[in-house]
């Protein structure tokens, strides 16, 4: 088949996301040779030139929408009767059917407009599960989300799942028949897996002290800084124990509010908000940590603790749903909303040197186990089964 492949514009500050594709399409470029298909990349057009091309790969460039592009594809996403009455192919489309693509591959979660086959990710169904928090909810996100998932995913050929867990939600909220759900993990990104020494020269550069708590989650509600700060405060209180806590990431509103309880549980000395640091950096923030502590209330899967199980850091994690099939025993799991839990969990660490170098060593035979190369090879395997179908109606 000739496979066209969509990779979205995402900037490096939006966090996983951006890796996950990232990873996905440089695999693609490493191995599109392997495969029998041919694949068109519609790519940003700055990176486009930049790109390297293969027998079995070209590199297209692929401008961003226009306003009015982005505003017809929100009323289509967002009113069923737009679909019904309006049904112009898209530009997306028309560039795609000029080219003879017969089946088009999503590489990221971004929903766009398309009347032929196409198989596209699902990294979280949050706002059906806890629509409380804002950034799932507020103004037209909710119905912007619901709206585009609900005919988004059930007119995909395929639609990919990181986890059991996931693959049941989505059958759960959309209907959508099991078998068009296949399970490929989020890979490890290669960053972790391929990265030289660290940078010893990252602490002073930052001013940050040893054995520090580490957390690297963009300021959202849900990424539950608060409940870190409170097993902190527990550690100092309880068992005597001071711990220095990084955060890093960029603010979507909710970082006011950690700096305003550092203040009140008195730690402000040793929480340390580097905002959004350079791949080098973060790098060596992972490997001098004494511990990730990701405590997100959403799941079912999370990019940081596979980053950190490359990098040789021992892994503290939220115990939310998929995420003991997505990290099995190579972290320790957390009620987050439990900072006494947190805080036990962190002293086990520190009175058990042997288990957190257990926890290292655990991390790194899983981070090798699947990465992004394995998922292209797996994406590879679903396009040839959907070949095998395709040629019924070509027959």
């Amino acid at each position: 088949m000739k496979v066209g492949v969509f990779v979205a514009d995402l900037a490096p500050e939006i966090g996983g996301g951006y890796t996950i594709q990232n990873d996905i399409f440089q695999s693609l470029m490493e191995l599109a040779d392997e495969s029998r298909h041919t694949f068109v990349a519609f790519y940003h057009p700055t990176l486009a030139r930049r790109a390297a091309t293969s027998r079995h790969l070209e590199i297209v460039a692929y401008p961003p929408p226009t306003l009015l592009e982005r505003a017809l594809n929100k009323a289509y996403g967002e009113f069923a009767g737009v679909r019904l009455i309006w049904n112009q192919p898209s530009r997306l489309e028309r560039v795609a059917r000029a080219r003879g693509i017969e089946f088009m591959w999503f590489v990221s979660a971004q929903p766009a407009r398309l009347d032929m086959p196409y198989m596209t990710i699902v990294w979280d169904l949050q706002h059906r599960l806890q629509p409380w928090f804002p950034e799932v909810s507020a103004g037209p996100t909710w119905d912007r989300r619901e709206a585009y998932n609900a005919w988004f995913l059930r007119r995909a050929s395929i639609i990919i799942a990181g986890t059991q867990a996931g693959r049941a939600e989505i059958e759960r909220f959309y209907q959508v028949p099991p078998e068009r759900i296949k399970i490929l993990p989020h890979p490890t990104p290669q960053f972790a897996l391929r990265a030289a020494a660290a940078d010893g020269q990252v602490l002073i550069k930052y001013g940050i002290p040893a054995d520090y708590l580490f957390y690297p989650a963009q300021f959202w509600s849900h990424k539950n800084h608060a409940n870190l700060l409170l097993a902190v405060r527990r550690l100092q209180d309880e068992y005597g124990l001071t711990f220095p806590v990084v955060l890093i990431g960029s603010d979507h509103g909710n970082r006011a509010y950690v700096q305003k309880l550092a203040r009140e549980l008195g730690l402000t000395e040793r929480v340390y908000m580097l905002g959004f640091v350079p791949q080098e950096d973060l790098i060596a923030l992972y490997r001098h940590a004494f511990a990730l502590t990701y405590l997100t209330f959403f799941g079912p899967e999370n990019l940081p603790p596979l980053e950190a199980f490359g990098l040789g850091c021992p892994v503290i994690a939220s115990n939310v749903p998929g995420a003991a099939e997505q990290l099995g025993d190579a972290a320790i799991l957390v009620d987050p909303q439990r900072p006494d839990q947190i805080a036990r969990a962190i002293k086990s660490l520190h009175d058990d040197p042997k288990q957190r170098a257990q926890l290292i060593e655990r991390g790194r035979a899983r981070a090798a186990k699947w990465t992004g190369r394995d998922f292209v090879r797996g994406a590879f395997a679903l396009l040839d089964d959907f070949e095998a179908i395709r040629r019924c109606w070509d027959s």
